[in-house]
């Protein structure tokens, strides 16, 4: 078989790979990944379709981020462009054909699109080649684009991307796209479903489970490492994790309006009765086959049990709480604490960083609390990105 052929079995490979990921950031992470190892380049991203605007959706960069475990804050940078021909991405949304430019730094001025070298200016990178793909559904759906950037040669140069990096990376697009409309129907479904927890329990607000999600990914990528747990497992853990985490109170549908919207303190009939939340939601997701259901009935029944086994609602304790349980748990009492509900202030920051502090042990996973500890800045970054 030559190398043209075993480049089509991979790329055919990875396509299959691709449509059984099920969370749309997961996807993108994998999407980017592989068209990066297909062409040898350094970095790329990922905008998606909102609207007639591109949302920033996912950056890879091995210079930069490569080992620093705070790099992921820049997954959660909040950025868009207008769909136009003045940026590379707008241009191809615009024409539907991707573009190969050699230099971005010497785009001739009669062309209608530039370079944006904001980001090389922030961070001292230099971008040189770049090949921007539309992602676009076998039905013409333009989905997004997807940029690869620094194609790098045998001392690790940047150089041009060929013709067949263009084709074969073209191709790969084409199918991602397909899996990443998927994924998106997948996420609004599951939003729908918090949207309906949402009408019960005014608490449980979209940015604040898209939050929890998001912390609970960063803090498990962290603890995995720790635990030198490879990359592969770890990103299919977090494939599942974070629409779990997601999904941590979706049993409020249960319980009765007038114990979720009480302004004042619960009661000890109540309080037992706001406790089947846990049980109510794990039962949703019951007598499936799925990973990802047997995750989020986990994290349902678990993420208000403690560590020193006081919790509910099964006063389990230490490791005997699953993993999943231990770090919703903190993803989901960080949240509440620092945000501002209708029945509460937000505590200032550093009220809230003292008490998990002095709860690890208690309440928290030691391990978990350290592993939130290490990547605050990301946890920060999540927070800013998700605003009520």
């Amino acid at each position: 078989m030559g190398k043209y052929d075993k480049n089509i079995q991979e790329l055919l490979n990875v396509s299959e790979q691709i449509n059984h990921i099920k969370d749309i950031d997961a996807l993108l992470d994998r999407v980017l990944f592989e068209a990066r190892i297909f062409t040898h380049s350094d970095a790329g991203s990922i905008y998606l379709m909102e609207g007639n605007r591109l949302k920033f959706r996912y950056v890879q960069n091995d210079s930069l981020f490569k080992g620093k475990k705070t790099s992921n804050k820049y997954l959660y940078t909040s950025h868009e462009l207008e769909i136009n021909e003045k940026s590379l991405a707008g241009y191809v949304v615009m024409t539907g054909k991707p573009l190969n430019i050699d230099d971005v730094y010497k785009i001739p001025t009669e062309h209608p699109y530039s370079f944006n070298i904001s980001f090389d200016e922030q961070t001292s990178y230099r971008s040189k080649s770049i090949l921007t793909i539309p992602l676009k559904t076998s039905q013409g759906t333009m989905v997004g684009i997807l940029q690869i950037i620094n194609r790098l040669d045998s001392r690790n140069q940047a150089t041009s991307f060929s013709k067949e990096d263009e084709l074969f990376v073209n191709h790969f697009a084409n199918h991602a796209a397909v899996a990443i409309e998927r994924a998106q129907i997948t996420r609004e479904i599951i939003l729908r479903m918090i949207n309906m927890a949402e009408l019960r329990d005014p608490k449980e607000t979209g940015a604040h489970v898209n939050r929890v999600g998001a912390y609970s990914i960063e803090m498990y990528q962290e603890w995995a490492r720790n635990q030198g747990i490879s990359e592969q497992e770890i990103k299919k853990f977090r494939d599942n994790l974070r629409i779990a985490a997601m999904l941590h109170d979706v049993g409020k549908v249960a319980i009765s309006d007038t114990i979720l919207k009480k302004p004042g303190k619960l009661d000890e009939q109540e309080f037992a009765t706001m406790k089947l939340h846990c049980v109510m939601g794990a039962r949703l997701f019951k007598n499936s086959s799925s990973e990802m259901d047997t995750m989020a009935a986990e994290v349902c029944l678990n993420h208000h049990e403690r560590w020193d086994g006081a919790g509910y609602p099964g006063k389990i304790k230490g490791e005997e709480v699953p993993l999943t349980g231990r770090i919703t748990a903190l993803a989901d009492v960080y949240d509440a604490l620092i945000s501002k509900r209708v029945y509460k202030d937000a505590w200032q920051e550093e009220d809230v960083l003292k008490y998990i502090q002095e709860q690890s042990g208690k309440q928290f996973d030691p391990g978990v609390i350290e592993s939130f500890f290490s990547i605050y800045d990301v946890i920060k970054a999540i927070r800013e990105k998700y605003i009520e």
